[in-house]
């Protein structure tokens, strides 16, 4: 399990390059090294994000389970 202390550090870095940028901090925007850490302390790029409070959890909608019509070909 990941410390907080990680957490903590990966979130102040991309709040700090945010801040810094003024707009998302991108992928591209942080070293190979630096992008492995932040993925490895927070997952991938889109959650990494929202932990850091920089962008609002996308709520993905329910899927509601059809059944197919079957039709029978009578002759």
């Amino acid at each position: 399990m990941i410390s907080e202390d990680k957490k903590n550090w990966a979130v102040g870095l991309l709040c700090q390059k945010a801040e810094e940028l003024g707009r998302l901090p991108k992928k591209e925007d942080f070293d190979e090294i630096t992008r492995s850490r932040l993925k490895a302390f927070l997952g991938p790029w889109p959650r990494a994000l929202e932990a850091a409070g920089l962008k609002e959890a996308k709520v993905m909608p329910k899927k509601s389970k059809k059944r197919k019509k079957v039709t029978k070909n009578i002759k």
